[in-house]
């Protein structure tokens, strides 16, 4: 099936009237994105929604799609028909449509305090990644559509495309998209035990199970235990999967 760049772009989202005047005002976030770029390992963009186009593309992301930053920056949206899987571009136009119908449904005085991630390939010359995606509202319209959006990429700890989240920060509760049903569903995080969270921290700093077990002062069983019960109310298969999901859900 063939896509353009403007099947992103929906009425959900329509915005309009943007002025020079109000464009000047954002010129600063614009560089305090910048300067966040230049200070992490994430690659980060910056979605303009009203001249539908990239204002911000990081060098980072550069070297991950195998272009230079500035070419990304004028691909614009035709950066994920070049470089996503077309079966993959289908659940990107999903999930944006479905995303914008669920943040319609929020209080305007409320949607700066959301984001959305997801995880989809990738791909240059040599080969796809498997990346975990994360779009967050930068600047907001007067009628709170979605002007501007700073969008960070890591790669994936997981194996396969979707985990389709939306939260709004500080908030337990979050939105799960099912690709099967199509439908957002309700959930509630549960928050680490100290255990668990000793184990995460340990685990990042390299210890092993018997290492963590003796600063901890329990057997390696109940380690080995406690592991494998996290790893199931995470739905994660290993170590590195459930850092990924403390991390991005602000459990530790």
């Amino acid at each position: 099936m063939n896509y353009n760049i403007g099947n992103f772009f929906l009425t959900t989202n329509n915005v309009e009237g943007i002025s020079d005047e109000e464009y000047k005002k954002v010129e600063l976030l614009v560089n305090a994105v910048k300067a966040f770029a230049r200070s992490t390992y994430q690659c980060v963009y910056i979605i303009d929604y009203f001249k539908r186009e990239f204002v911000y593309v990081s060098e980072n992301l550069a070297l991950l799609c195998g272009q230079p930053a500035d070419k990304i920056r004028d691909f614009g949206y035709n950066l994920y028909l070049k470089h996503v899987p077309e079966k993959e571009v289908e659940m990107l136009l999903e999930i944006n449509k479905k995303g914008f119908d669920l943040f319609s449904t929020i209080p305007p005085h409320e949607r700066m305090d959301y984001s959305i991630q997801y995880d989809f390939h990738l791909t240059n010359e040599k080969k796809p990644y498997l990346i975990h995606h994360t779009l967050t509202p930068l600047a907001l319209t007067k009628n709170g559509k979605m002007w501007m959006a700073l969008c960070t990429v890591s790669m994936s700890s997981r194996k396969t495309p979707g985990h389709i989240v939306m939260k709004k920060e500080n908030s337990k509760k979050y939105h799960e998209y099912d690709l099967t049903r199509h439908q957002w569903i309700s959930k509630e995080e549960k928050a680490l035990s100290d255990t668990e969270r000793d184990i995460l921290w340990l685990s990042t700093q390299g210890y092993t199970m018997n290492d963590i077990a003796d600063k901890l002062c329990k057997s390696v069983d109940t380690i080995k235990s406690c592991k494998r019960s996290l790893f199931t109310r995470l739905g994660v298969n290993n170590i590195a999967e459930a850092l990924h999901h403390a991390v991005n859900y602000r459990l530790l």
